[in-house]
Protein backbone atom coordinates (compact mmCIF):
# COMPACT_ATOMS: atom_id res chain seq x y z
CA UNK A 1 0.00 0.00 0.00
CA UNK A 2 1.17 3.37 -0.82
CA UNK A 3 2.60 5.86 1.74
CA UNK A 4 3.52 9.41 1.38
CA UNK A 5 5.79 11.20 3.83
CA UNK A 6 5.40 14.81 4.36
CA UNK A 7 8.22 16.49 5.85
CA UNK A 8 9.65 20.09 7.25
CA UNK A 9 6.23 22.01 6.94
CA UNK A 10 4.04 24.25 8.90
CA UNK A 11 0.63 22.78 9.97
CA UNK A 12 -2.71 24.45 10.01
CA UNK A 13 -5.39 22.30 11.79
CA UNK A 14 -8.00 24.80 11.31
CA UNK A 15 -9.81 23.56 14.72
CA UNK A 16 -6.22 24.95 16.19
CA UNK A 17 -6.47 28.19 14.38
CA UNK A 18 -3.16 28.99 13.95
CA UNK A 19 -0.10 27.21 12.10
CA UNK A 20 2.69 25.04 13.68
CA UNK A 21 6.04 24.46 12.76
CA UNK A 22 8.18 21.15 12.80
CA UNK A 23 5.47 19.07 11.84
CA UNK A 24 5.22 15.94 9.45
CA UNK A 25 2.31 13.83 8.19
CA UNK A 26 1.72 10.14 6.58
CA UNK A 27 -0.48 9.23 4.11
CA UNK A 28 -1.13 5.92 3.45
CA UNK A 29 -3.86 4.81 0.62
CA UNK A 30 -6.37 7.51 0.77
CA UNK A 31 -6.33 8.59 4.47
CA UNK A 32 -4.32 10.62 6.87
CA UNK A 33 -2.81 7.97 9.17
CA UNK A 34 -0.12 9.70 11.41
CA UNK A 35 0.25 13.52 12.14
CA UNK A 36 2.29 15.44 14.92
CA UNK A 37 5.04 17.18 15.53
CA UNK A 38 7.51 14.45 16.69
CA UNK A 39 9.57 12.38 13.54
CA UNK A 40 7.69 10.14 11.84
CA UNK A 41 9.15 6.69 11.19
CA UNK A 42 8.05 5.09 8.37
CA UNK A 43 10.23 2.61 5.74
CA UNK A 44 9.16 2.65 2.16
CA UNK A 45 7.56 5.63 1.73
CA UNK A 46 7.77 8.30 -0.55
CA UNK A 47 8.98 11.37 1.45
CA UNK A 48 8.68 14.83 0.09
CA UNK A 49 10.05 18.12 1.81
CA UNK A 50 7.87 21.02 2.47
CA UNK A 51 10.14 23.52 2.42
CA UNK A 52 8.77 25.30 5.86
CA UNK A 53 5.47 25.74 3.75
CA UNK A 54 1.65 25.77 5.13
CA UNK A 55 0.13 22.17 4.90
CA UNK A 56 -3.45 22.56 5.46
CA UNK A 57 -7.10 20.93 4.65
CA UNK A 58 -8.08 20.67 0.89
CA UNK A 59 -10.85 23.78 0.80
CA UNK A 60 -14.61 22.89 0.98
CA UNK A 61 -17.30 24.89 -0.90
CA UNK A 62 -21.13 24.27 0.05
CA UNK A 63 -22.45 26.34 -2.93
CA UNK A 64 -21.65 25.08 -6.15
CA UNK A 65 -23.74 24.82 -9.96
CA UNK A 66 -21.30 22.61 -11.73
CA UNK A 67 -23.80 22.44 -14.89
CA UNK A 68 -24.87 26.23 -14.44
CA UNK A 69 -22.16 27.24 -17.45
CA UNK A 70 -24.58 30.29 -18.28
CA UNK A 71 -24.62 33.79 -16.30
CA UNK A 72 -28.07 33.43 -18.44
CA UNK A 73 -30.04 30.75 -17.07
CA UNK A 74 -32.08 30.71 -20.47
CA UNK A 75 -29.26 29.69 -22.37
CA UNK A 76 -29.23 26.94 -21.44
CA UNK A 77 -32.27 25.91 -23.14
CA UNK A 78 -30.26 25.96 -25.99
CA UNK A 79 -27.48 23.34 -24.92
CA UNK A 80 -27.91 19.67 -25.48
CA UNK A 81 -26.72 17.49 -22.06
CA UNK A 82 -23.49 16.48 -23.63
CA UNK A 83 -22.00 20.14 -24.04
CA UNK A 84 -23.47 21.01 -20.35
CA UNK A 85 -21.38 17.74 -19.35
CA UNK A 86 -18.18 18.56 -21.58
CA UNK A 87 -18.42 22.27 -19.51
CA UNK A 88 -19.45 20.78 -16.05
CA UNK A 89 -16.03 18.63 -17.07
CA UNK A 90 -14.28 22.00 -17.24
CA UNK A 91 -16.00 23.67 -14.53
CA UNK A 92 -14.84 20.07 -11.65
CA UNK A 93 -11.35 20.64 -12.97
CA UNK A 94 -10.92 24.22 -12.25
CA UNK A 95 -12.16 24.22 -8.72
CA UNK A 96 -9.57 20.90 -8.14
CA UNK A 97 -7.23 23.53 -9.55
CA UNK A 98 -7.57 25.94 -6.79
CA UNK A 99 -7.87 23.74 -3.80
CA UNK A 100 -11.39 22.26 -3.88
CA UNK A 101 -11.39 18.99 -2.85
CA UNK A 102 -14.99 18.53 -1.74
CA UNK A 103 -18.07 20.79 -3.21
CA UNK A 104 -21.75 20.40 -2.68
CA UNK A 105 -23.72 21.55 -5.72
CA UNK A 106 -26.97 22.88 -4.75
CA UNK A 107 -29.09 22.21 -8.42
CA UNK A 108 -28.33 20.47 -10.97
CA UNK A 109 -25.34 18.33 -10.51
CA UNK A 110 -26.58 14.79 -11.36
CA UNK A 111 -25.34 11.25 -10.11
CA UNK A 112 -23.57 10.30 -13.57
CA UNK A 113 -21.37 13.68 -12.60
CA UNK A 114 -20.74 12.15 -9.16
CA UNK A 115 -20.25 8.78 -10.43
CA UNK A 116 -17.63 10.37 -13.17
CA UNK A 117 -15.15 11.86 -10.76
CA UNK A 118 -15.43 8.94 -8.44
CA UNK A 119 -14.73 6.42 -10.94
CA UNK A 120 -11.96 8.53 -12.42
CA UNK A 121 -13.60 9.26 -15.27
CA UNK A 122 -13.49 13.40 -14.65
CA UNK A 123 -11.07 15.31 -12.84
CA UNK A 124 -12.17 16.76 -9.89
CA UNK A 125 -13.24 17.32 -5.93
CA UNK A 126 -15.67 15.24 -3.81
CA UNK A 127 -19.05 16.15 -5.11
CA UNK A 128 -22.24 16.11 -2.84
CA UNK A 129 -25.08 16.33 -5.60
CA UNK A 130 -28.80 17.33 -5.13
CA UNK A 131 -30.09 16.43 -8.39
CA UNK A 132 -32.96 18.98 -9.19
CA UNK A 133 -33.59 21.95 -7.41
CA UNK A 134 -37.11 21.75 -6.24
CA UNK A 135 -39.69 24.91 -6.42
CA UNK A 136 -43.13 26.06 -7.08
CA UNK A 137 -44.53 27.21 -10.70
CA UNK A 138 -43.48 30.67 -11.04
CA UNK A 139 -40.58 31.01 -8.60
CA UNK A 140 -36.82 30.37 -8.61
CA UNK A 141 -37.10 27.14 -10.09
CA UNK A 142 -39.03 27.47 -12.42
CA UNK A 143 -37.20 28.52 -15.71
CA UNK A 144 -39.92 28.86 -18.49
CA UNK A 145 -40.85 32.24 -20.39
CA UNK A 146 -44.04 33.94 -19.78
CA UNK A 147 -44.82 32.21 -23.17
CA UNK A 148 -44.03 28.37 -22.09
CA UNK A 149 -47.41 26.45 -21.60
CA UNK A 150 -45.76 23.10 -20.05
CA UNK A 151 -42.72 21.94 -18.41
CA UNK A 152 -40.78 20.49 -21.29
CA UNK A 153 -38.84 17.19 -21.05
CA UNK A 154 -35.50 16.60 -19.29
CA UNK A 155 -33.87 14.94 -21.89
CA UNK A 156 -33.80 17.52 -24.25
CA UNK A 157 -31.92 20.65 -22.62
CA UNK A 158 -29.77 21.85 -19.83
CA UNK A 159 -32.37 24.12 -18.77
CA UNK A 160 -34.97 21.70 -18.13
CA UNK A 161 -32.75 19.50 -16.48
CA UNK A 162 -31.46 21.74 -13.70
CA UNK A 163 -34.60 22.07 -11.48
CA UNK A 164 -37.78 20.77 -11.33
CA UNK A 165 -41.56 22.08 -10.73
CA UNK A 166 -43.73 20.74 -7.77
CA UNK A 167 -47.15 22.34 -6.29
CA UNK A 168 -48.78 20.67 -3.54
CA UNK A 169 -47.92 18.22 -0.83
CA UNK A 170 -47.99 15.73 -2.58
CA UNK A 171 -45.80 16.82 -5.82
CA UNK A 172 -43.05 18.15 -3.37
CA UNK A 173 -43.27 14.90 -1.46
CA UNK A 174 -42.98 12.93 -4.96
CA UNK A 175 -40.35 15.41 -6.05
CA UNK A 176 -37.92 14.96 -3.07
CA UNK A 177 -38.40 10.97 -3.39
CA UNK A 178 -37.79 11.26 -7.02
CA UNK A 179 -34.01 13.28 -6.56
CA UNK A 180 -33.13 11.09 -3.48
CA UNK A 181 -33.75 7.68 -5.87
CA UNK A 182 -31.15 9.46 -8.32
CA UNK A 183 -28.84 10.02 -5.68
CA UNK A 184 -29.38 13.08 -4.10
CA UNK A 185 -26.60 13.66 -0.78
CA UNK A 186 -29.27 15.98 0.04
CA UNK A 187 -32.60 18.14 -1.12
CA UNK A 188 -32.57 21.81 -2.57
CA UNK A 189 -35.85 23.79 -2.04
CA UNK A 190 -36.39 26.87 -3.12
CA UNK A 191 -38.26 29.42 -0.45
CA UNK A 192 -38.23 33.08 -1.96
CA UNK A 193 -37.37 34.66 -5.12
CA UNK A 194 -34.20 34.96 -6.89
CA UNK A 195 -31.63 37.18 -8.78
CA UNK A 196 -31.08 34.70 -11.82
CA UNK A 197 -35.08 34.38 -12.01
CA UNK A 198 -36.46 37.45 -13.48
CA UNK A 199 -39.84 36.95 -12.65
CA UNK A 200 -40.26 36.45 -8.85
CA UNK A 201 -39.77 39.81 -6.66
CA UNK A 202 -36.79 38.84 -4.22
CA UNK A 203 -39.30 39.14 -1.07
CA UNK A 204 -41.71 36.57 -2.83
CA UNK A 205 -42.31 33.38 -0.86
CA UNK A 206 -42.31 30.13 -2.53
CA UNK A 207 -43.59 26.71 -0.74
CA UNK A 208 -45.97 26.69 1.99
CA UNK A 209 -45.56 25.65 5.67
CA UNK A 210 -47.00 21.75 4.28
CA UNK A 211 -44.72 21.51 1.09
CA UNK A 212 -41.99 22.34 2.94
CA UNK A 213 -42.85 20.18 6.06
CA UNK A 214 -43.39 17.29 3.13
CA UNK A 215 -39.93 17.28 1.65
CA UNK A 216 -38.26 17.53 5.32
CA UNK A 217 -40.04 14.75 6.31
CA UNK A 218 -39.41 12.81 3.24
CA UNK A 219 -35.47 14.10 3.87
CA UNK A 220 -35.60 13.03 7.04
CA UNK A 221 -36.88 9.66 6.66
CA UNK A 222 -34.03 8.90 3.69
CA UNK A 223 -31.34 9.57 5.80
CA UNK A 224 -30.46 13.39 4.36
CA UNK A 225 -31.40 16.82 5.11
CA UNK A 226 -32.75 19.78 3.18
CA UNK A 227 -31.16 23.17 2.09
CA UNK A 228 -33.05 26.02 1.23
CA UNK A 229 -32.76 28.85 -1.23
CA UNK A 230 -33.57 31.91 1.21
CA UNK A 231 -33.07 35.84 1.41
CA UNK A 232 -36.13 37.62 3.23
CA UNK A 233 -35.98 37.02 6.88
CA UNK A 234 -39.35 35.77 6.50
CA UNK A 235 -38.69 32.85 3.87
CA UNK A 236 -35.34 31.60 6.44
CA UNK A 237 -38.07 31.64 9.43
CA UNK A 238 -40.39 29.44 7.51
CA UNK A 239 -37.50 27.62 6.11
CA UNK A 240 -35.71 27.03 9.81
CA UNK A 241 -39.43 26.59 11.75
CA UNK A 242 -39.64 23.68 9.41
CA UNK A 243 -36.50 21.56 10.02
CA UNK A 244 -34.12 23.22 7.35
CA UNK A 245 -31.03 22.60 8.20
CA UNK A 246 -29.28 25.07 6.10
CA UNK A 247 -30.51 28.42 4.12
CA UNK A 248 -28.49 29.29 0.94
CA UNK A 249 -27.57 33.34 0.64
CA UNK A 250 -29.43 34.75 3.62
CA UNK A 251 -28.38 38.42 2.78
CA UNK A 252 -31.71 39.79 3.73
CA UNK A 253 -31.44 37.95 7.53
CA UNK A 254 -33.01 40.06 10.24
CA UNK A 255 -31.81 39.27 14.05
CA UNK A 256 -34.88 37.29 14.66
CA UNK A 257 -34.60 34.90 12.09
CA UNK A 258 -30.72 34.38 13.15
CA UNK A 259 -31.40 33.69 16.45
CA UNK A 260 -33.91 31.04 15.49
CA UNK A 261 -31.18 29.42 13.17
CA UNK A 262 -28.89 29.33 16.06
CA UNK A 263 -31.94 27.92 18.36
CA UNK A 264 -32.50 25.37 15.87
CA UNK A 265 -28.70 24.53 14.81
CA UNK A 266 -29.02 25.48 11.26
CA UNK A 267 -26.51 26.90 9.00
CA UNK A 268 -25.90 30.00 6.50
CA UNK A 269 -24.08 29.66 3.62
CA UNK A 270 -22.73 32.60 2.06
CA UNK A 271 -21.84 33.38 -1.07
CA UNK A 272 -20.81 36.73 -1.43
CA UNK A 273 -19.11 36.60 -4.07
CA UNK A 274 -21.32 36.26 -6.64
CA UNK A 275 -23.01 39.15 -6.01
CA UNK A 276 -20.04 40.89 -6.37
CA UNK A 277 -19.29 39.27 -9.22
CA UNK A 278 -22.63 39.20 -11.17
CA UNK A 279 -22.35 43.77 -10.13
CA UNK A 280 -18.98 43.79 -12.32
CA UNK A 281 -19.53 41.37 -15.39
CA UNK A 282 -23.29 39.69 -15.56
CA UNK A 283 -24.70 42.67 -17.81
CA UNK A 284 -21.68 41.87 -20.45
CA UNK A 285 -22.50 38.32 -20.06
CA UNK A 286 -26.34 38.32 -20.69
CA UNK A 287 -27.95 39.14 -17.20
CA UNK A 288 -31.25 40.40 -17.53
CA UNK A 289 -31.93 44.41 -16.23
CA UNK A 290 -34.35 42.61 -13.82
CA UNK A 291 -32.03 40.48 -12.38
CA UNK A 292 -29.13 42.80 -12.05
CA UNK A 293 -31.68 45.33 -10.03
CA UNK A 294 -32.14 42.37 -7.64
CA UNK A 295 -28.55 41.85 -7.65
CA UNK A 296 -27.40 45.10 -6.46
CA UNK A 297 -29.92 44.58 -3.61
CA UNK A 298 -28.54 41.68 -2.40
CA UNK A 299 -25.16 42.82 -3.03
CA UNK A 300 -25.62 45.89 -0.42
CA UNK A 301 -26.56 43.23 2.95
CA UNK A 302 -24.05 40.86 2.00
CA UNK A 303 -21.62 41.69 4.66
CA UNK A 304 -24.18 42.43 7.08
CA UNK A 305 -25.72 39.31 6.57
CA UNK A 306 -22.42 38.17 8.24
CA UNK A 307 -22.55 40.47 11.05
CA UNK A 308 -25.73 39.38 12.29
CA UNK A 309 -25.09 35.60 12.18
CA UNK A 310 -21.83 36.03 13.92
CA UNK A 311 -23.76 37.83 16.63
CA UNK A 312 -25.96 35.03 17.38
CA UNK A 313 -23.70 32.26 16.80
CA UNK A 314 -25.32 31.31 13.59
CA UNK A 315 -22.36 28.95 11.51
CA UNK A 316 -21.69 30.40 8.51
CA UNK A 317 -20.21 27.96 5.68
CA UNK A 318 -18.20 29.00 2.42
CA UNK A 319 -20.29 29.14 -0.42
CA UNK A 320 -19.81 30.70 -4.09
CA UNK A 321 -22.70 30.15 -5.99
CA UNK A 322 -21.06 31.64 -9.36
CA UNK A 323 -22.98 31.12 -12.56
CA UNK A 324 -21.13 30.74 -16.25
CA UNK A 325 -17.66 32.54 -16.56
CA UNK A 326 -18.17 33.93 -13.32
CA UNK A 327 -16.60 30.53 -11.95
CA UNK A 328 -13.82 32.00 -11.88
CA UNK A 329 -13.78 34.05 -8.95
CA UNK A 330 -14.55 31.55 -6.50
CA UNK A 331 -11.41 31.66 -4.56
CA UNK A 332 -12.52 35.76 -4.35
CA UNK A 333 -15.00 34.82 -1.35
CA UNK A 334 -11.77 34.78 0.67
CA UNK A 335 -11.08 38.42 0.45
CA UNK A 336 -14.25 39.69 0.87
CA UNK A 337 -15.47 38.68 4.30
CA UNK A 338 -12.24 39.66 5.75
CA UNK A 339 -13.97 42.82 5.77
CA UNK A 340 -16.07 41.45 8.72
CA UNK A 341 -14.40 37.98 9.56
CA UNK A 342 -10.64 37.05 11.21
CA UNK A 343 -8.80 34.86 8.25
CA UNK A 344 -9.26 31.82 11.05
CA UNK A 345 -12.46 31.76 11.22
CA UNK A 346 -13.13 32.35 7.18
CA UNK A 347 -10.83 29.62 6.84
CA UNK A 348 -12.55 27.40 9.11
CA UNK A 349 -16.26 28.19 7.15
CA UNK A 350 -14.06 26.59 4.15
CA UNK A 351 -12.93 23.75 6.23
CA UNK A 352 -14.46 22.59 9.46
CA UNK A 353 -17.68 24.36 9.48
CA UNK A 354 -18.02 22.97 5.90
CA UNK A 355 -17.31 19.97 7.14
CA UNK A 356 -20.16 20.15 9.93
CA UNK A 357 -22.59 20.86 7.05
CA UNK A 358 -21.99 18.26 5.19
CA UNK A 359 -21.96 15.42 7.67
CA UNK A 360 -18.56 14.36 7.08
CA UNK A 361 -16.73 15.61 10.47
CA UNK A 362 -13.92 13.88 10.82
CA UNK A 363 -13.12 12.97 7.43
CA UNK A 364 -12.77 16.48 5.46
CA UNK A 365 -11.78 19.98 6.73
CA UNK A 366 -9.16 17.98 9.01
CA UNK A 367 -5.37 16.64 8.48
CA UNK A 368 -6.40 14.14 11.87
CA UNK A 369 -5.91 10.90 11.73
CA UNK A 370 -7.99 8.85 9.76
CA UNK A 371 -9.39 11.91 7.93
CA UNK A 372 -9.45 11.59 4.31
CA UNK A 373 -6.03 12.48 2.85
CA UNK A 374 -7.31 15.73 1.13
CA UNK A 375 -4.56 18.86 1.66
CA UNK A 376 -3.62 21.13 -0.35
CA UNK A 377 0.45 22.62 0.69
CA UNK A 378 0.40 26.49 0.63
CA UNK A 379 3.38 28.45 -0.08
CA UNK A 380 3.38 31.37 2.82
CA UNK A 381 0.66 31.63 5.62
CA UNK A 382 -2.96 32.25 4.61
CA UNK A 383 -3.60 33.17 8.09
CA UNK A 384 -1.83 36.11 7.46
CA UNK A 385 -2.43 36.54 3.93
CA UNK A 386 -6.09 35.12 2.34
CA UNK A 387 -4.78 36.14 -1.19
CA UNK A 388 -2.58 32.48 -1.15
CA UNK A 389 -5.38 30.79 -1.14
CA UNK A 390 -6.53 32.78 -5.06
CA UNK A 391 -4.76 33.22 -8.10
CA UNK A 392 -6.41 29.57 -9.55
CA UNK A 393 -4.33 27.17 -7.12
CA UNK A 394 -0.84 29.50 -8.35
CA UNK A 395 0.47 29.71 -4.67
CA UNK A 396 -0.41 26.19 -4.27
CA UNK A 397 2.41 23.28 -4.38
CA UNK A 398 0.48 20.31 -3.60
CA UNK A 399 -3.00 19.50 -4.46
CA UNK A 400 -4.50 16.54 -3.15
CA UNK A 401 -7.14 14.65 -3.41
CA UNK A 402 -7.95 11.15 -1.16
CA UNK A 403 -4.13 10.77 -1.35
CA UNK A 404 -4.08 10.96 -5.02
CA UNK A 405 -1.92 14.06 -6.30
CA UNK A 406 -3.77 16.24 -8.31
CA UNK A 407 -0.77 18.97 -8.74
CA UNK A 408 2.96 18.48 -7.40
CA UNK A 409 5.32 20.94 -7.89
CA UNK A 410 7.96 20.39 -5.52
CA UNK A 411 11.27 20.53 -6.50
Amino acid sequence: MALIHFKNLRLLEPSVGETRGGYELLVEHDRVRECGPAPIVCSGAQVFDCGGCTLMPGLIDCHVHVVHSEVNIRYLEAMPLTLLAARAAARLRAMLDRGFTTVRDTGGCDWGLKLGVEQGHLVGPRLLIAGQSIGPTGGHADGRRRTDTTGGCSCCSGLQFKSVIADGVDQARWAAREQMRQGADHVKIMMSGGVASPYDPLDSLQFSDGEVGAVVEEARAFGRYVCAHAYSAEAITRAVRLGVRSIEHGNLIDDAAAALMAQKGAYLVANLVAYQAMHERAAALGMSPESLEKNAIVLAAGLKSLEICARHGVPVAYGSDLLGELHWDQSREFMLRQEVMRPVDIIRSATTIAARLLRLEGQVGTLAPGAFADLILVDGDPLRDLSLLGGQGRHLAIIMRAGRFHKQSLH
